[in-house]
């Protein structure tokens, strides 16, 4: 079956200072960039991508408009290594039904960084 939509493949987050980010988000995710360039750093994070963009004039505050959620093993320490790394909580972590948990940051830049427990959730091929 030929489907259109092929699922997630790119979460990108606008930062201010590309550089400090790129350092940010390699402790955070365990993961050096494979693609790094001066308007545009990638990393593979479990065959998914998550990019920085640099962002030349940020706003005050950032709209909170989309949530992306990353799946994690352990939610707890994941999410307490973001706040050692300096990221600061936008809600902790929570039962949402069965072993289902949420959670989610703010990184130093004001993205809203989410992570997911969900075992009954599999990634389809």
């Amino acid at each position: 079956m030929n489907k259109e939509i092929l699922g997630l493949r790119t979460c990108a987050y606008l930062v201010a200072d590309l550089e400090k980010a790129k350092e940010w988000y390699t402790k955070a995710f365990d993961t050096k960039p494979y693609f790094d360039e001066p308007f545009y750093v990638g990393f593979n994070i479990g065959g998914y991508e998550l990019g920085l963009l640099p962002q030349e004039n940020p706003p005050d505050n950032k709209p909170e408009s989309v949530l992306t959620y990353w799946g994690v093993n352990d939610i707890h320490g994941v999410y307490q290594k973001l706040l050692d790394l300096g990221a600061v909580s936008h809600e902790e972590p929570t039962n949402y039904g069965g072993e289902l948990m949420i959670a989610a940051v703010k990184d130093p830049w004001d993205n809203i960084i989410g992570i997911i427990y969900n075992p009954d959730f599999a990634v389809s091929k």
